[in-house]
């Protein structure tokens, strides 16, 4: 920290700074709560922020801050107000960092100015004006507020009641200890793993065992996120590894429940209960994610539904039980717990599968009836993002350059479920391992192709990505599960865990701003329909003897460049930090 006379001496001070270092500036008569400063200048998602009497630039803002400082400097030098009206200077904060925060903003660099709520953040004009400052700062503990702000605004019944009080408390000891947010996200993956490892003995110990450790793993995948939000340590990387680390846990404690099954006696088609409940979380959360997309910058987003929603949130009660009924993480998982410990796999599969589809139902309404009565113009962006998630490989973009798009507000959705159901139709009904499936996996890629020949901007083509990963995943179920080859739907789930992966991997790189997957990754692993295909002709060539060979073997080959390919990204992204508060669901 060095002092400074003047906006000049300020400047060839920070000028000196290494180029990749943030720089601050602060009115040295500033008061206020020690949070509210690490609010305004250690929050690393935003290239320049300010809160009263003190602003922050990370290197990307620096170049605009040293031209403010000098022409500071020279206006003041000539008698010349720092900044005219139009520059966007406020009399609340006339100060020197207020005056360079406002050319900022002129010059075209956004200025994160946060939320400060109770805390005391000023630049007292006067004796009489510092003391009422200092007596609101000494007033109000400014880490009671730092630990509020740690835990998600909008969270499930379960955690914010049963997790969240006390979990605060565990992120504010990590942070003492200074540990990071990936830290604490790593352990709650291993914790998981171990819990997956206990499951798959088939013991009851190792039920009971494996429901602790499983709530365990959460309270810690909450505090993660707390401890990003107490210490404002946000990266990209971090965001990624929490939400895909979150269904990592998920998918390896259901195949160890599967595992655990058989060893207790069970007969294999529990794995079909286990890859059902992945299938059926998965499109649950494509649906989720495609419809927050299509809808992210729509123009005009009005709809009655959305206003019932928002009528509905106004009551008390009616909130936590909307929270509730989509089932959550925090309520998924618990349930996965008690009944783990209580019961059979079979049961918490059964219950999984009860429990998600109702939920599937609800928000899936929701969604259909908001799209419907809302009048909202899609923009290019959304129509980008529906298409990066379709993940249409070469097959379907072939015949999307060749065919004529077909107009109608309904179009893409209809045929996307018309090859869904002609796909998966075939799968369950044609005889197994016949070519009349692979001549349904022809069709769908023909409808596949027809449905994204067009810019997906129609009320209800968010549908489309859906209904995509709905004929997959359960062409690759139906078809493991019918084949009666040894291990073949084990094989199965390892195989739709690699695309789920790569698919939540795509939303993931969209949310952070840096765009879908590269177009050789796509083309490499087939797309959607590419590899349903692939599927059907394995089922077709091969015996059944050595369907789970071919299934394991593309599921390694997917799995390798996902893997290699996501991993280079994440740890080399220049995307900008983000924390992902994360769907409900």
């Amino acid at each position: 920290m060095q002092s400074a006379d003047d906006a000049g001496d300020a400047a060839a001070l920070l000028a000196a700074v290494p180029a990749g270092r943030r720089v601050a500036l602060v009115d040295p008569r500033f008061v206020g709560h020690v949070h509210a400063l690490r609010l305004g200048l250690t929050d690393p998602r935003f290239p320049a922020a300010a809160v009263p009497g003190a602003l922050t630039a990370r290197p990307e803002a620096r170049g605009a801050l040293l031209r403010a400082l000098e022409r500071s400097a020279a206006a003041v030098g000539a008698g010349a107000p720092v900044a005219g009206p139009d520059a966007g200077a406020t009399p609340e904060d006339p100060t020197l960092p207020g005056r360079i925060a406002a050319a900022l903003d002129a010059e075209g660099v956004a200025v994160k100015r946060p939320e400060l709520g109770s805390l005391t953040a000023a630049v007292p004009a006067d004796a009489g004006a510092r003391a009422t400052a200092e007596r609101a700062r000494d007033a109000l503990d400014d880490e009671a507020v730092r630990l509020r702000g740690a835990v998600k605004a909008h969270d499930g019944f379960f955690t914010t009641f049963a997790v969240s009080p006390y979990s605060r408390y565990l992120a504010r000891w990590c942070a003492r200890r200074g540990l990071t947010p990936n830290q604490v996200t790593t352990a709650s993956l291993i914790t998981a793993l171990v819990a997956a490892g206990a499951a798959a003995t088939g013991t009851r110990g190792g039920y009971i065992a494996a429901g602790i450790l499983l709530l365990v793993s959460f309270v810690l995948d909450c505090t993660d996120g707390q401890l990003a939000r107490y210490s404002l340590q946000y990266s990209t990387m971090g965001a990624w590894l929490d939400a895909t680390f979150d269904r990592a846990k998920e998918y390896a404690y259901y195949a160890g429940l599967a595992i655990g099954a058989v060893h207790a006696g069970a007969s294999d088609d529990v794995w079909v209960l286990a890859l059902g409940a992945m299938v059926l979380q998965a499109c649950r959360h494509v649906v989720d994610f495609s419809f927050n997309e299509a809808n992210h910058d729509a123009v005009a987003n009005t709809s009655p539904t959305a206003a019932l929603s928002d009528k509905l949130d106004s009551v008390g009660w009616t909130v936590w039980a909307r929270r509730m009924i989509v089932l959550p993480i925090g309520e998924r998982w618990a349930m996965i717990a008690v009944l783990t410990a209580l019961t059979t796999p079979r049961i918490v599969f059964y219950a999984l599968l009860v429990g998600c589809a109702l939920a599937a139902c609800y928000t899936t309404a929701g969604r259909l009836l908001r799209s419907l009565t809302r009048r909202a113009t899609r923009t290019e962006r959304a129509a980008r993002a529906l298409a990066d998630l379709a993940d249409s490989g070469p097959l379907a973009q072939g015949v999307a350059a060749l065919a004529p798009g077909l107009r109608g507000a309904y179009t893409a959705p209809a045929l996307a479920l018309l090859g869904s159901l002609v796909m998966t139709g075939g799968a369950l009904f044609l005889p197994y391992g016949g070519w009349l499936t692979v001549a349904a996996a022809a069709v769908y890629v023909v409808l596949s192709g027809l449905a994204v020949a067009r810019p997906l901007t129609g009320v209800l083509d968010w549908l489309v990505p859906p209904l995509f990963r709905a004929a997959e995943y359960v062409t690759i179920l139906v078809l493991a599960a019918r084949s009666d080859a040894p291990h073949a739907v084990p094989a199965a789930f390892g195989l739709v865990a690699a695309v789920a992966y790569h698919h939540y991997d795509t939303v993931y790189r969209i949310r952070g701003g840096t765009g879908a997957p590269p177009r050789w990754l796509v083309r490499t692993i087939g797309g959607h329909e590419g590899r349903t295909t692939l599927v059907a002709v394995l089922a077709a060539l091969t015996p059944v003897s050595g369907f789970t060979t071919a299934l394991t073997a593309l599921a390694v080959a997917v799995a390798l460049v996902v893997l290699v390919e996501s991993i280079r990204f994440w740890v080399s992204s220049s995307a900008p930090a983000v924390h992902d508060e994360g769907e409900l669901a």
